[in-house]
């Protein structure tokens, strides 16, 4: 999708009365959606699911980002479920003994409510990131009577790189230490060579997806 095809959608849900709103977790890469966001509606509801496991580089950097792109609404979203209560019957903490329960507690099920109360959810997702990912559409249902919108959807890692270079946008503080697809502290690595994109995520695990582009779209 390009800039004047999300505008067009955007100017789309403003005349309907829609309630839309974004998420972004602030990596690099996710940094164009939010740059072209910013052109168009600069108070749009940025959801930050704030686990209470991200890197304080994550967090500072969330914050430079809004104020450098002129956004004013951040929706810093946290868990229903106190982290004491985030352990398993021996007291571990579910990112160790459970990471799918981890995610479910701190991404999703808060995710899900903020679904209850919107009509869009303009999402970054991007086909070439996941087989998962590959199989989405580009508007696509989602829980309680929601949207999806996934205007990336079609984009690919050299049309990332060639936008981030025309606007020079920055890059994550962490990749000049060797992350690249970063998450929650506890389950993110550095990069290695050998690796997909994401597999710095959740290293060693049957796991690439947290739960939100699984359990919350249909």
């Amino acid at each position: 999708m390009t800039f004047k095809e999300l505008e067009h959608k955007i100017n789309q849900y403003q005349s309907e009365g829609k309630k839309y709103f974004t998420t972004s977790s602030f990596q690099s890469h996710s940094l164009v959606l939010l740059h072209m966001l910013s052109k168009i509606d600069s108070n749009i509801p940025v959801y930050f699911i704030n686990t209470g496991y991200h890197f304080p580089d994550t967090v500072a950097f969330r914050d430079k980002i809004m104020a450098d792109f002129g956004l004013t609404n951040l929706k810093d979203l946290k868990p229903l479920t106190p982290k004491n209560m985030q352990r398993d019957a021996n007291g571990k903490m579910f990112f160790t003994s459970d990471p799918d329960y981890c995610c479910y507690l701190n991404k999703t099920q808060p995710m899900d409510a903020v679904l209850m109360q919107n009509d869009i959810w303009i999402n970054g997702v991007r086909a070439d990131q996941s087989k998962t990912r590959s199989a989405m559409k580009v508007e696509q249902q989602a829980p309680h009577g929601a949207m999806r919108l996934h205007p990336m959807l079609d984009w690919n890692s050299k049309m990332i790189h060639d936008y981030r270079k025309e606007y020079q946008l920055p890059d994550h503080p962490l990749e000049a230490k060797g992350y690249f697809s970063i998450g929650c502290e506890p389950c993110t690595r550095k990069f290695d060579l050998d690796m997909q994109e994401r597999e710095s995520r959740w290293y060693g695990m049957n796991k690439t997806e947290c739960g939100l582009h699984t359990d919350l779209v249909k």
